[in-house]
């Protein structure tokens, strides 16, 4: 396994291994870094919030130790939390969702106004949103009649049947159906409404096999940033999608706020359980981040993007170099999660720094709350400090403090 080196003040990041420095740890001075935006967000406030970006998995719906996360996020100064709320199926507790977030996100705002929560609108429905009723302000948003009626399942699948059990008894959203962007927009404004400032749109690509030219996406995104505008805490919302061809843009402009995608992470056969990152592995978007006119006006040439430690289940061969997608095996945060202390310490110092250098537009979201596949003693990977109120914290909290004191390769 990796040895690291210690180096004061400095480490040296190499690209063809996982051999890290780990440099001594010094406070997060007071904040120098610009988070202000209103109704649009520039280029760098915007670097400035991926770069101090974490996942925080299912954190507004009452996952983990809420108090010990908010001490955590306060600590080591994290500004952007992803996938704070997480709805994966289960839309009968929507409701009730709504309401707790509202609650959660009024105590994360208290500790750090700045900070950005991110909720997701995912590739699923299922046929719990029966259980849920349509507003009429959402009927009125689209231009359509208002009825007093649930949401209808059917309406939301293709109509010809296509992935309508993509992921056992339920189905993937068609982006072009009227009944999604009604559930689209509904989601989008119950978010703004309890304090969300980010949505991820998950794999979009799975959802417009009947948008190609994305005009329905477009009209869905306008009408959820419009909402955003007169109703979101600095009157705008910062969306992203998971983007394995790079990007959705129409007519020259991108869709989204920021792009993402899983890190793409390659094992090593010959170091067992070792992995390091590679430009071209798999189908991974470094340095493939498509450029135009963003919503907020400025142009590139490449839209700044986060790479995740992402979950989405184990191979048939946990713990064998099977490559493609999986990591020994697993995907990336079982992967990571299962490594000694060290290691992991050392791979999060290399991964920040690779990113860096390999493709400047890049930016490490840092691992603090997810789940984790077929690792049978830790279902749950926390980066927290180990403590009473989180026992099975894995204590990575201080390497991530570290790296952001430290900031980006120059």
């Amino acid at each position: 396994m990796l040895r690291a080196t210690l180096i004061v003040l400095t480490f040296i990041c190499l690209t063809t291994s996982t051999k890290a420095a780990i440099t001594t740890s010094k406070p997060i001075s007071p904040e120098k870094t610009d988070y202000k935006f209103k109704g649009k967000i520039s280029r760098k406030v915007l670097e400035n919030y991926l770069d101090r970006s974490i996942t925080m998995q299912r954190m507004l719906t009452g996952e983990g130790n809420f108090d010990d996360n908010l001490r955590m996020i306060k600590n080591i100064g994290a500004k952007f939390i992803g996938r704070a709320v997480c709805q994966w199926g289960g839309e009968a507790d929507l409701l009730k969702n709504f309401e707790q977030e509202k609650q959660f996100a009024a105590r994360v705002h208290k500790i750090d106004p700045d900070i950005i929560l991110q909720a997701c609108i995912f590739e699923i429905v299922t046929p719990e949103i029966e259980k849920v009723p349509v507003p009429e302000w959402a009927f009125k948003a689209l231009n359509l009649p208002a009825e007093k009626r649930n949401f209808r399942y059917a309406d939301i699948l293709y109509a010809d049947g296509r992935m309508n059990k993509h992921w056992g008894n339920s189905g993937v959203p068609d982006i072009s159906r009227p009944e999604t962007k009604l559930l689209f927009y509904f989601l989008a404004a119950s978010y703004i409404d309890a304090g969300i400032e980010g949505i991820h749109f998950g794999q979009v690509e799975l959802m417009n096999k009947n948008d190609q030219n994305l005009d329905h996406y477009a009209q869905v995104l306008n009408l959820i940033r419009g909402y955003a505008a007169k109703h979101a805490r600095r009157n705008m919302l910062i969306c992203d999608s998971h983007v394995p061809s790079g990007g959705f843009l129409r007519e020259g402009k991108l869709l989204m706020d920021f792009h993402s995608f899983p890190l793409r992470i390659l094992e090593t056969p010959e170091k067992p359980e070792e992995a390091i990152l590679k430009v071209g592995h798999s189908d991974a978007l470094f340095n493939r981040s498509k450029g135009g006119i963003t919503p907020s006006g400025w142009s590139c040439e490449h839209l700044p993007y986060l790479v995740e430690l992402d979950n989405f289940g184990a191979s048939k061969s946990p713990g064998k170099p099977v490559g493609d997608i999986y990591v020994w095996g697993y995907d990336e945060i079982s992967w990571f999660a299962k490594q000694n202390d060290q290691y992991r310490r050392d791979w999060l110092h290399y991964a920040y720094n690779w990113l860096a250098k390999a493709d400047p537009n890049g930016f490490l979201e840092m691992p603090g709350s997810r789940q984790t596949t077929r690792l049978t003693d830790k279902k749950w990977y926390d980066a927290n400090n180990r403590s009473a109120a989180v026992p099975n914290g894995h204590g990575d909290e201080d390497t991530i403090k570290d790296i952001w004191a430290n900031g980006r390769t120059k």
